[in-house]
């Protein structure tokens, strides 16, 4: 394979993403209350606005990771992938409707503190280790993925591209706070819709033009028909992808403390719930335009001469040849690239610090410190923003000591304790009688089935049949075409890393524990969070369901009241544990609600808590 090359402008334009991000950091570190509180530094003064929240909630999304792995998968497998999509506007609507108003009103500063209201402390920590657990291995994933790639196309230094970004990333998010966080997440963005835009511009164009590549693609059997196929260890069909990506969704936007933080940072709940509602569109464009992409790569390679073909390269790597090959010539488009896929890779790993100072700071260092000042608090969240940017790069570095195969591994583990964690959230607001036993049993059975899939998937190599690599019709497909080895053996190495593709042939169907094994990997947490639910009512029953007193007010959604509309009063009071609701509405008009188990003064301390104006009047009189 031929060695690409950065050109001096090229490394101007690396070197400036790197460079706005710090000068961003520094800005915030200089102005306004200059994160002497830990309310400023990490929740941003509760002061953002609904455009940069939304735009930060996009970057967070959009890891290094999704910008070359959606293409490297609609290159082999097509654009059925393209109906997670459907998924991204459920996934959505239920958090504006449901999550964000709930968490909003309590006015935490912790997701996890949610559990401790309604639950038990207990319930709290273990649902914080667990995010911990997951996001720290995540890290390592996110810094080390783009930086590989980069250094198996260009040659550039693994390590020094590593440093770079993790120290830079590392700064900012210290001296700047969320603030910083969410400020270089918009300009972020804006890098990484211009690099993916100026690669399929610079495509279209080398491919012979829309018309060409159209075709390309049909002949090359790349755009997929409606896959109404219901069985589950199907990798990628419409209900895989709609509705098993709905819990996915649910699980990063919906309960995922880096997405809960923004929403909390919002100045109002209403630009809270507009943030999230300015999310679907602009995600679908970005999935639009990594499946565009990736029908583009596909489109310039059909039909050339094989010996360009990049080899055994891996997803990434793939991806990035294809840029670079194609935008040799054109200085500066490949650091726009770059730029983008490490922008995506900065905005991820900046939200990660922030977040997990954050749960640290407030689930774990707090409540065994109550008197701490708040100078020292605020000193010390910022060095626990920096101490977990230390340990990502430590994890990049186990990243790469363990081989490629280690980031499937940690991607499916990020997978397998997303929906874990969405169930007990979801076990404490809809289901008013669960307690903090079946809370705790329900997270362990969850995190064990989870577990006992994802790890039997991996030693099975299962996760979803029909993972080969889709036939072409091209005479001569990159990657496709060759000897045999090269096209089944590479090709299921190359989206594995990214979506778990099986390398076992799609006629050979598995049976007993290898078809559990081989259950999709969007089922994931889908299936973990029914378990965590089932589970934890189960024991809540058995153990003595919680009573309406017990509970705290306005932690749980009337889901159950509104779905057994038809039932007399008597029974859903039974079934519903907390009664009717009384409501109260804020300055925006907002409805508030609380049980009817809190009394007077505990629903005026709750409305009081949901609206700032209103305590800073009681206070001032």
């Amino acid at each position: 394979m031929e060695q690409m090359y950065f050109s001096v402008v090229d490394y101007v334009i690396f070197a400036l993403l790197l460079l706005a991000s710090m000068a961003i950091g520094v800005y915030y570190a200089l102005s306004g209350g200059r994160q002497r509180t830990t309310q400023e530094f990490l929740l941003a003064d509760r002061s953002m606005a609904a455009v940069p929240v939304s735009l930060s909630l996009i970057a967070s999304f959009q890891s290094a990771v999704a910008i070359v792995g959606i293409p490297a998968e609609v290159y082999a497998n097509g654009t059925q992938f393209w109906f997670i999509g459907c998924a991204y506007v459920l996934g959505l609507l239920i958090p504006a409707q449901v999550f964000v108003p709930l968490f909003y009103r309590l006015r935490l500063s912790s997701a996890y503190e949610y559990l401790e209201r309604r639950f038990n402390k207990a319930v709290r920590i273990c649902g914080t280790l667990t995010f911990i657990f997951q996001t720290v291995i995540y890290m390592g994933v996110c810094i080390y993925t783009p930086a590989f790639a980069l250094n198996k196309v260009t040659g550039l230094p693994l390590w020094g591209t590593v440093l770079a970004t993790g120290l830079v990333c590392t700064a900012y998010t210290t001296i700047g706070g969320l603030k910083a966080v969410i400020w270089t997440d918009v300009f972020q963005t804006a890098v990484m819709f211009a690099g993916q835009l100026a690669v399929i511009v610079v495509g279209v164009q080398q491919a012979g033009g829309v018309k060409a590549v159209w075709d390309r693609v049909l002949e090359g059997n790349r755009i997929s028909g409606l896959d109404l196929n219901p069985d589950p260890t199907e990798r990628h069909t419409f209900w895989t992808l709609a509705v098993g990506g709905v819990f996915l969704m649910l699980a990063l936007y919906g309960v995922n403390q880096a997405q809960v933080q923004r929403y909390l940072s919002a100045r109002t709940e209403r630009e809270a719930v507009r943030s999230c509602y300015m999310v679907i569109p602009a995600l679908q464009v970005a999935l639009a335009l990594s499946c565009v992409m990736g029908l583009v790569m596909f489109a310039r390679y059909c039909g050339e001469d094989p010996s360009r073909r990049p080899g055994s390269l891996s997803g990434d790597a793939m991806v990035l040849f294809f840029v670079m090959d194609m935008l040799q010539g054109l200085p500066g488009l490949p650091g726009l690239f770059i730029a983008c896929l490490f922008s995506a890779a900065l905005s991820s790993i900046s939200s990660a610090f922030n977040s997990l100072a954050t749960v640290t700071m407030e689930d774990l260092i707090r409540p065994r410190y109550p008197a701490m000042t708040e100078a020292r608090a605020t000193l010390l969240s910022k060095g626990l923003a920096m101490s977990y940017g230390l340990l990502c790069l430590a994890m990049a570095y186990f990243t790469h000591l363990m081989g490629e195969s280690v980031l499937q591994v940690a991607l499916k583990i990020f997978g397998m304790v997303g929906g874990p964690l969405l169930g007990v959230f979801s076990l404490g607001m809809f289901f008013p009688w669960a307690n903090s036993t079946g809370a705790l049993v329900g997270l362990g059975a969850g995190l064990a089935t989870a577990f006992w899939i994802g790890v039997g998937s991996i030693m099975t190599r299962g996760g979803g049949s029909g993972g080969g690599v889709l036939p072409s019709n091209c005479s001569v497909a990159w990657l496709l075409s060759g000897n045999t080895t090269v096209s089944h053996a590479n090709m299921s190495v190359v989206p594995a890393i990214f979506f778990n593709i099986s390398a076992t042939p799609p006629t050979l169907r598995p049976t007993g524990l290898r078809r559990l094994y081989s259950l999709s990997y969007m089922w994931y947490s889908g299936l973990s969070c029914l378990v965590v639910v089932l589970v934890g009512l189960l024991v809540s029953f058995l153990s003595g369901p919680m009573k309406e007193e017990d509970v705290f007010p306005g932690t749980v959604y009337p889901l159950l009241g509104n779905l057994l509309f038809f039932l007399p009063d008597r029974y859903k009071k039974k079934l519903c544990c907390t009664g009717q609701s009384t409501h109260a509405e804020d300055r925006n008009g907002d409805i508030f609600s609380s049980d009817k188990g809190a009394t007077e003064a505990e629903t005026k301390v709750l409305l009081r808590a949901s609206d700032p104006l209103l305590m800073e009047r009681e206070t001032s009189v």
